[in-house]
Order: C-alpha cells, then structure tokens, then sequence
C-alpha cells in the first residue's frame, strides 16, 4: 500500500473557499463556505452551509442522464453549468461573503465506467469560472480514471486529513462507501447502494425517503431475493472499486423488480435489502473501532440500529452540519490541495498508477 505524503510544514496560508456538491441521491446542490488553515495537521471552519434542492424538471433530467445521447447530454451539460453559477452567486450574495479564494465544485456525475476508462461529471465547464468572476478547481475524476484508477470514491482524501481521529469513515448517500485508516495508510471502496435503493422503493408509498427507516422495520424477510443480493459478484472483487448508477440499473434493480412482479411486499422488499446491505457494511467493518457516520443515511435509523447489531465497531453520528455536508466541505478542501499541487487522489485509494494532484483549475 502507498504511503500517504505528507503536507509541506511550511504552509500556513489560510485558503477560503466555496465547495458545491450534487450527489446521486438527487437531494439538491449542497454548497459551503469553508476556511482551512494548515498548522500541525489541517483544521477547517464551517462558516455557511446549504442545500439547495431541484426543481420537479431538474430532478427527471438528472435521474435520466444515463439514457441520454451525446448531443443531449452537452446540452444538459451547459445548462447545468448555468445552474451551479445562479447558485453559487446567490449564496455568495445571501451570505455576503467577505473572501473567496476558489469555488471547488464537484459537478453531478452523469456517467462512470472507469473499466472503460469513461467518467463524466456535467457542470464542470470553463465558463462556470467566468460567470462567478472566481478561480474554478472541478472535474477531480477525469485525471485520475485517465491513470488507470476507478476516479472514486474521491472523499477519502479528505477524510484522512480532516477527521484522522476515526479509523473508519462511512458515508450514507446515494451509494454507500468508506475509508478505512489502518495506521495512517488507507484505502476505500463503494460497499453498495443506499439511499438511491431505498428512496426508490419509498416512491411506492408516495414518500421521497423512508423516514428513519420506518417503513422497511416494518418488513420481514424476503429468502430468495436476499440471497441473490448476497450473491451479486461485485461483492466478492477486491478493492478498489467503484459504483455508478449503471450498476444499479443493470444488477440490482432487475431483482428489485422481479420481487415486484411476484407480488412481494413493498415493505419486505426494503427489510430484505436493508438486511443485505447492513450485512455487506458489517463485513467491511471486521475488527474496527470508531466509525463517523454521515451522509443523509445516518438519519436512517433503523439502519443503524441493525448496523450496530451487527458489529462491534462503535457508529458515531456527528453534528447536523458534518452530516449533511461532509461531501461539499471535502470537495472544498480537495480544490485547496489541488491548488497548492499537492497530492489529493491517492493510488492505495483508487487504484491509479500514481498518487497524483487532480482537477481542472480555470480562471474568470
């Protein structure tokens, strides 16, 4: 395994910046402003935070970016991009922020097949930078992919900086995924898909989400189609890994249906899944200790509850604020290191040839 290198003792600046995130729960565009400091290890501060949902029209058209073809997907790239910068100069100006070094967006990814060597994230076009007027750092993926690695999970970067104090990191997203600290050298992977699996199957109750996990406790178990999610063969491949929507669409959701179509309950169907998944985070957290939960999952209780039944790791749930906005904070910091050229994808992580700085930097 790489060893992770080390920041320059010698970098004190203090770096400002505008982190926007969009994930593939679909929940909004989630957008901080962030100072780091760099002394003896990173610090950070958290001084605006917010989500921005998507219209009724935005959510179609993200959720059928898969199925676009070129033409249309540039179309819908460009508008996107339109999108991010309303919204970054509307939280520039509703916070009257005071200094901005860069806005360190992420985009909202559209397609992910890095085997074949294809990643893309819309929103990440050079006139975002011109029409904020700020320096821009995005598209962290594409290098990272073009050397040979999954161009994911990208947050463990930040995790090893900015929350050393657990030896696990989880987020509980669209897709479940974790950073695991075995004495300062790390590797993560995608474990499965979460809120994206469970949201979907609260649509049949007219529900956006299953709140706290009420309606899958309320399930029982389903034999057949939990052991035919035991059984899909990404869990047995070894890291790195990655999960794109595609993988949902072609692996998961065929039994999801096929348990609908036999008439199974809507109810036993998430109780089934929800066993499964727990069952494949329990595995991944053998012989672990502390694990920071975050991500909009950890407000799944029922979840939790039958994570920590199954193992003996302790599941820390943070504030409000580190919840719902890790991702955009570490997307923030990762524009910083990417700007100070110093590593920010790891090869222990991804599995690129190289530990390398990724992301595009454009200016206004």
């Amino acid at each position: 395994m790489d060893t992770i290198h080390s920041q320059n003792d010698s970098e004190h600046k203090q770096y400002s910046v505008i982190g926007v995130m969009s994930g593939t729960s679909l929940d909004g565009i989630d957008v901080t402003y962030t100072t780091f400091k760099k002394e003896a290890h990173w610090f950070f501060e958290i001084h605006n935070a917010e989500t921005i949902s998507y219209s009724t029209d935005w959510k179609d058209r993200l959720g059928s970016l898969t199925q676009f073809d070129s033409s249309t997907l540039s179309e819908v790239d460009v508008a996107y991009t339109q999108l991010l910068a309303e919204v970054v100069l509307d939280f520039i100006e509703k916070n009257n922020l005071p200094h901005i070094d860069a806005v360190c967006s992420h985009g909202h990814t559209a397609l992910h097949q890095p085997e074949k060597g294809i990643t893309y994230q819309i929103g990440n076009r050079p006139e975002l930078a011109s029409i904020v007027g700020l320096p821009l750092v995005c598209d962290f993926r594409k290098q990272d992919v073009g050397l040979g690695g999954q161009g994911a999970p990208l947050v463990p970067a930040g995790d090893q900086w900015l929350f050393p104090q657990y030896d696990v990191c989880l987020n509980l997203g669209g897709f479940a995924n974790l950073t695991l600290n075995d004495n300062h050298q790390f590797i993560a992977y995608d474990v499965g898909g979460f809120n994206l699996v469970f949201n979907r199957l609260a649509h049949y109750f007219g529900k956006d989400y299953d709140d706290k996990g009420a309606i899958a406790r309320s399930g029982k178990m389903l034999p057949d189609l939990f052991a035919a999610l035991q059984q899909l063969p990404f869990y047995s491949q070894t890291g790195p890994k990655s999960l794109g929507l595609e993988w949902l669409e072609v692996e998961v959701y065929p039994l999801l249906n096929n348990a609908i179509d036999k008439n199974d309950a809507i109810e036993d169907i998430m109780y089934t899944y929800c066993e499964h998944l727990t069952d494949q985070l329990a595995r991944a957290l053998t012989n672990r200790k502390n694990v920071l939960c975050t991500g909009g999952g950890a407000y799944n209780q029922y979840a939790l509850d039958r994570l920590q039944k199954k193992t003996t790791a302790q599941l820390h749930i943070p504030s409000k604020e580190i919840i719902e906005f890790k991702e955009s904070l570490v997307f923030g910091f990762l524009g910083v290191l990417k700007l100070l050229d110093q590593p920010n994808c790891f090869s222990s992580i991804t599995g690129a040839e190289r530990d390398h700085s990724s992301g595009m930097v454009y200016f206004p």
